[in-house]
């Protein structure tokens, strides 16, 4: 993958682990990194009624996002059978397209 000189790494490491939870003011993430740190928010483009399919889906996308533009590489979420209504759990590896980078 081409440098960017104009782009600048996240303070924190890989995302490794999320847990989303269904509030009655929307959908919020709790992340977890590869260097301990704990990332939480809440997912803002996600409607307050939406599924947990499309919370996971939303969240998914997010942590592509953050892969691509802050770690330069490529993420995937596994997401664990749902234990809990309302709650959902996954673990975020290295995607096969990111080959050997980082």
């Amino acid at each position: 993958m081409r440098e960017n000189p104009g782009l600048k790494r996240g303070p924190y490491g890989i995302p490794k682990d999320i847990v989303l939870l269904a509030t009655p003011s929307g959908w919020r993430h709790s992340t977890t990194t590869v260097d301990g740190t704990l990332i939480c928010g809440r997912l803002t483009r996600v409607p307050i009624t939406a599924t947990a399919e499309q919370a996971k889906e939303a969240a998914a996308a997010l942590l592509v996002e953050l892969g691509r533009e802050f770690h330069r590489t490529a993420l995937e979420v596994t997401w664990e059978p749902d234990q809990v209504p309302g709650s959902c759990s996954g673990r975020i590896h290295p995607s096969p397209e990111s080959g050997a980078s980082r």
